[in-house]
């Protein structure tokens, strides 16, 4: 993580200085100035467009009665593209630009997606409570143990009842 931090915040502006330059000496300074307000620019309506198409496929997700998890990505990389594009620079514009297009930021979420399932572990563990159960001891269940489960559930349909409210004769 510390890394990441030192080349966000040290290496990454070194590298955008340089560039400008370098754009600069090829192009012109005032054209180079002008090009970084137009991306600016054009970033911020790219940044509008995508945000309402994630906000509206956030929603239609939810409608539909599924985990909009995909959504909420989509939506991150978008906030984060966004920032990125409005960043004065040409390498965060390229990065800026790569997370608000829908391929490449298809391609990146599997790549996010692929990285997080191999860091985290999920472990599914069945127990069964046994006679010493109210002990605070767990017995591991046993291949071919059996489980019962039992419920029961009413529907409640009467409003909930109110409370007497107090007299005004100074009791509580």
């Amino acid at each position: 993580m510390a890394l990441l931090l030192v080349l966000l915040f040290i290496v990454l502006p070194v590298a955008e200085i340089y560039v400008i330059i370098k754009v600069g000496e090829a192009i012109g300074v005032l054209p180079t100035i002008g090009l970084l307000i137009l991306d600016g620019f054009l970033g911020a309506a790219l940044l509008r467009h995508q945000g309402r198409a994630a906000w509206r496929r956030f929603n239609e997700a939810l409608a539909a009665g599924r985990i909009p998890a995909r959504e909420v990505f989509d939506g991150a990389m978008v906030i984060v593209g966004g920032a990125f594009l409005l960043a004065p620079g040409f390498i965060t514009d390229v990065i800026g630009l790569l997370l608000l297009i829908p391929p490449s930021r298809a391609l990146f979420r599997g790549l996010v997606s692929r990285i997080a399932v191999g860091r985290a572990g999920l472990v599914f563990t069945t127990t069964r409570w046994g006679s010493r159960a109210r002990d605070g001891y767990r017995q591991r269940s046993r291949p071919g143990a059996t489980y019962d489960y039992e419920g029961s559930a009413r529907e409640v349909n009467e409003p909930e009842p109110r409370l007497p409210r107090p007299s005004g004769d100074g009791d509580p």
